[in-house]
């Protein structure tokens, strides 16, 4: 009954439209307080602040910061232009060339709404350009852009990383492969719908454009390798690959003369707004996180899963269903925050891989971010190419389809997520 109470007051709140960060504070406070345990807050600020002081966590400010100045610095532009060359022949044109460069983009770039944000502007203005509709394009955009926090390097999966323990460098390893099948779905899906809307595509590059595009972009390409490669081979951890990508990024800046000493301090303001948002939400999430292990809460849902003689297939699916119901309401990295420390223990008791777990969890609050009403990424995409969040929520639904079909494969079939885990053992 008090787990109950617990998540109808946390919801209560949400729906009150109050920040998450604040509503699952206020539910924590309120619980200890109506239990008889006002003691116990005397441990909010040491609660909220230990669960920001993480080693790992030092990756998001940077990773956030990196992904500012690329966009700012004319990395996007680059590696747009040679996407562009690669595949702007094949059907769906430009729409080819937005998944191309999200793909490559990722390696740099952990946030997909710093992806939608930065590269969607100047893509969807080249693909309305075109010949596209807005809203085919503003929905492409909005789709390709959760592919960056699933191919490496990755803001959600620093985060779980952070609260399971489990080594982040294999997390991004297991993103690789999910990340380039969503892709692949959104192509074949786009492929499919250039066909029967009659997409404009362009003129296969020569050569010589080509070779053009590729000199002009090949420092922008050597990034990611740059990056992920120093962490497998284990040149720098995790967190230290943070600091390499945002000063990689501004060497490209000052070195492609697009970015100015002018334009840091407002790239750092953002970047700071940005991160104590994020981790304003993780700091609640830890006092509320106290809150369910205080209650038992693990405990009770493992006791009832396992009384009720649920098989490992069922608690799956139950989980992964109930991650796509909170993706309705809450945004991405809240739901990270806020289910996994009950997941966990779930997760281990019915011998789920961690690795691929996370994975699972990551690619559900893609999904998430594409559906209404609080899907960030249709918002992001919706506040530069006018094109309101309904109409997105429909255009989007074939690449949604696909991202679930990765997601569901992944769940029960971990090798696809582990397969690569040989590189580094």
């Amino acid at each position: 009954m008090i787990t109950v109470s617990i998540f109808a007051l946390l919801l209560f709140l949400i729906m009150l439209d109050l920040p998450i960060a604040v509503a699952m504070a206020l539910t924590a406070v309120a619980f200890f307080v109506g239990l008889g345990n006002i003691s116990l807050l005397t441990m909010m600020p040491q609660r909220m602040y230990a669960s920001t002081t993480g080693f790992v966590l030092l990756a998001v400010p940077f990773f956030i910061l990196a992904g500012n100045l690329m966009n700012t610095g004319g990395v996007t532009n680059r590696i747009f232009g040679f996407a562009r060359t690669l595949v702007g022949h094949i059907p769906g044109g430009l729409g080819q060339v937005c998944v191309i460069g999200e793909c490559i983009l990722s390696g740099i770039s952990g946030s997909a709404l710093a992806d939608a944000a930065g590269i969607g502007q100047v893509m969807h203005k080249a693909m309305v350009d075109s010949g596209y509709k807005p809203k085919i394009s503003a929905a492409l955009i909005a789709a390709a852009s959760t592919i960056g926090p699933i191919i490496p390097p990755s803001i959600p999966f620093v985060l779980y990383g952070a609260l399971t323990g489990v080594s982040v460098t294999e997390l991004f390893l297991a993103g690789f492969i999910p990340g380039f099948m969503m892709a692949a779905t959104m192509m074949i899906a786009l492929a499919v719908m250039a066909k029967r809307r009659n997409l404009p595509k362009e003129k296969r590059a020569t050569l010589k454009q080509l070779w053009k595009s590729t000199k002009e972009a090949w420092a922008c390409l050597l990034g990611p390798v740059v990056i992920i490669g120093g962490m497998l081979i284990g040149w720098f951890t995790p967190t230290e690959a943070a600091v390499v990508a945002c000063i990689y990024a501004m060497v490209l800046g000052f070195w492609y003369k697009d970015l100015k000493w002018r334009d840091l301090p407002g790239i750092f303001w953002v970047s700071v707004k940005q991160t104590i948002s994020l981790l304003f939400i993780v700091a609640a999430a830890g006092f509320f996180g106290w809150l369910t292990i205080h209650q038992r809460i693990p405990d009770q849902i493992i006791q009832n899963l396992t009384s009720m003689s649920v098989s490992p297939f069922g608690v799956m699916a139950m989980i992964m269903v109930i991650v796509l119901i909170l993706g309705f309401f809450l945004e991405g990295n809240a739901i990270f925050i806020l289910t996994i420390p009950i997941f966990l223990p779930i997760a281990q008791k019915f011998g789920f891989e961690l690795v691929n777990f996370g994975v699972v969890m990551t690619l559900l609050i893609m999904i998430g971010n594409l559906t209404p009403p609080v899907g960030m990424c249709l918002f992001a995409v919706s506040s530069f190419s006018k094109v309101n969040v309904a109409t997105l929520s429909k255009e989007v639904l074939p690449y949604l389809l696909g991202i679930l079909i990765v997601t569901v494969l992944c769940a029960y079939y971990p090798g696809i997520s582990t397969s690569l885990s040989f590189i580094i053992k």
